[in-house]
């Protein structure tokens, strides 16, 4: 069973800062472009960022230039690093793994998300 496994949520003040963790199997996560996404409260869920088993990221217009993804191949961990935090960003927050398979085929899972909440 594919598990992702999320921490570093919490409650902080507008202007500061946060860092989300993602850990998966290794199997997992060397074969997967692996991404944040997040929804708030009565909102769509959204594409926060991905990053490329090379380290290609692809970031939100939103928060770009606030929040940075990474990914620590060694550890097998995928990061999200929050800085200048605004209210509207509270929301939780959920890993995906893209994983694909020898057979070109992409099935993603899921983490089960964290509370990012940051007050004004």
């Amino acid at each position: 069973q594919v598990q992702l496994v999320e921490s570093g949520g919490g409650l902080v003040q507008a202007g500061g800062s946060l860092r989300l963790s993602c850990a998966a199997s290794r199997s997992i996560f060397s074969n997967s472009v692996m991404g944040w996404y997040r929804q708030a409260p009565g909102k769509q869920r959204e594409l926060v960022a991905t990053i490329s088993i090379s380290g290609n990221t692809n970031v939100a217009d939103s928060v770009k230039g606030r929040l940075t993804i990474l990914r620590d191949n060694a550890k097998n961990t995928a990061y999200l690093q929050m800085n200048s935090l605004k209210p509207d960003d509270t929301a939780v927050y959920c890993c995906k793994a893209a994983l694909r398979s020898a057979w070109g085929t992409v099935s993603d899972y899921w983490g089960q998300g964290t509370q990012v909440t940051v007050s004004s």
